[in-house]
């Protein structure tokens, strides 16, 4: 029976887990190095070892409505998009409001974490941590929940750039990065074309002489403003879903990126890239094609090799004079505190079941929450990997029967699957998925038969994470208002002057 249960990490699956483990009566104890809650949104102006890291300006590309925990709805006046201070203000109240502070051990590091002698019959684990005072301590836990994220080591390929160490400027990866105050007056090469080296390459554009955008393959770039100046997130709904599920995937794709190139072509652009729109998550940026547009960033193709101050192109071309070079590159990941034989690949995918449980375990008393990359945001898919997670423990659920590792599901789908992005799933599926294990997932014939008014909203609505409390274990009273006030939230920010 577990009942005493370690959560690695305060950040927002930290979070989420702690107050799963509360909801299902267990004793939850969280260590978190830092002093405070958040992990990656607590903004540092220096970035920590082993510790992610954001910039002074990043705002979330995901619809406050799409990212707020399922019971716990984001402040109508808070902005669709939010600032980072934002996120972490949300996060502080979501943690007091649940009462998951007094449950947290802060600056307190976890060092290593192992199987009890007794492990095949108990489950249970070992956990050595470090304390604020520096001393070690041991404490023995019927279950262990790993929140440590993966965005905490940086990917730096300098083997892959060759001349580097004849560079005569400053390099660094974009984890370093907190602002463009070294970039002014400078000629800048911002290597990678991923949500941080877009964001990167357009800030830096502002008082740079030059920024050129270096990409490998290129990449679909879309608007965070989508049609009627309506945040892009709100067309995510189960209508859509279907029609992915009817409509085959090559119109689905011409049709997306028809779409897109008649905003901006691609191809003109130079962003245009080698797969197509719908097998890799997409790149969110407003302000990069007027960018581009206005000469500010240049798109250029993969870095060839760097002499002193000039950076060659695979195309040829060269960028002379190079002040300073951006490593976009991704992050490597790895959970240094656990037994080596718990995570291994498969491909490139780490081997876990449904993204949470190593099934190479003899006991399910190991998970791993907030692990995954979908096209949707962490917060809801780490909240319910935390309530599978807890009903799993708790014997209410299981993982149906014990297959071979070959059969275990990873959520392919139709993403492309690569060394730096082996966590992408597609967030629907998934989400519903783990909800039908749980047994929380909304039933449409039901509400279609039960409550009209309320299934229209389900069905044609944004898919937001409040769907998954309507019935079963951990249902809210207040989803059902939750989703019929969720547009209301979105246009109360917008209602600044009366027109």
């Amino acid at each position: 029976m577990v009942q005493r249960v370690a959560v690695i990490g305060a950040g927002p699956s930290g979070l989420t887990s702690v107050k799963a483990c509360l909801d299902e009566g267990m004793e939850p104890t969280c260590f978190e190095s830092s002093d405070d809650i958040g992990g990656l949104w607590k903004f540092k102006e220096v970035s920590e070892p082993n510790r992610a890291s954001i910039y002074r300006s990043l705002t979330i590309n995901i619809w406050k409505e799409m990212m707020c925990y399922s019971d716990f709805p984001i402040p109508a006046d808070y902005p669709n998009y939010m600032h980072h201070s934002k996120i972490l203000k949300y996060f502080r109240m979501y943690a007091e409001h649940f009462k998951i502070l007094q449950h947290i051990r802060f600056q307190t590091s976890v060092k290593k974490v192992t199987q009890r002698p007794d492990f095949s019959h108990t489950g249970q684990w070992e956990v050595v941590i470090e304390n604020k005072d520096g001393l070690e301590e041991r404490h023995i836990f019927d279950a262990v929940i790993c929140c440590s994220g993966h965005f905490n080591y940086p990917n730096l390929p300098l083997k892959d750039f060759p001349g580097i160490e004849t560079f005569e400027g400053k390099y660094f990866h974009s984890w370093d990065y907190k602002g463009p105050e070294d970039m002014h007056g400078k000629r800048v090469v911002v290597i990678g074309i991923g949500n941080s080296g877009g964001d990167i390459a357009v800030e830096g554009s502002r008082v740079a002489e030059q920024v050129y955008l270096s990409t490998r393959s290129g990449a679909w770039v879309i608007r965070q403003v989508s049609d009627n100046g309506l945040p892009v997130d709100r067309f995510n709904t189960r209508f859509v879903h279907v029609m992915f599920k009817l409509l085959p995937m090559s119109f689905l794709n011409w049709l997306g990126e028809k779409k897109l190139n008649a905003m901006y072509d691609h191809a003109v652009y130079g962003l245009k890239p080698k797969h197509r729109l719908f097998s890799q998550i997409p790149v969110i940026n407003d302000d990069l094609p007027f960018k581009i547009l206005s000469g500010s960033v240049l798109v250029k193709p993969n870095l060839k090799e760097i002499r002193g101050s000039t950076v060659v192109f695979d195309d040829g071309t060269t960028a002379e004079n190079v002040d300073l070079i951006v490593f976009a590159t991704g992050y490597n990941y790895d959970f240094p505190y656990l037994p080596k034989h718990v995570m291994y690949k498969s491909g490139h995918r780490v081997g876990l079941y449904k993204h949470v449980f190593p099934p190479v375990l003899e006991q399910p008393t190991l998970a791993i929450v907030g692990f995954i990359h979908s096209d949707g945001s962490i917060m809801p898919q780490a909240e319910m990997q935390a309530r599978f997670v807890t009903r799993v423990f708790k014997g209410e659920a299981s993982l149906q029967q014990r297959p071979s590792l070959n059969a275990y599901m990873f959520f392919s789908y139709s993403y492309v699957v690569s060394r730096l992005t082996p966590l992408q799933v597609d967030f629907v599926e998934y989400m519903d998925d783990l909800a039908q294990d749980i047994g929380v997932r909304p039933s449409l014939l039901w509400l279609f038969l039960t409550d009209f008014p309320l299934f229209m909203r389900v069905f044609w609505g944004p898919i937001t994470a409040y769907q998954y409390r309507l019935m079963g274990p951990g249902k809210w009273n207040g989803a059902r208002r939750a989703i019929f006030t969720q547009l209301d939230r979105m246009y109360q920010p917008l209602r600044t002057r009366q027109v």
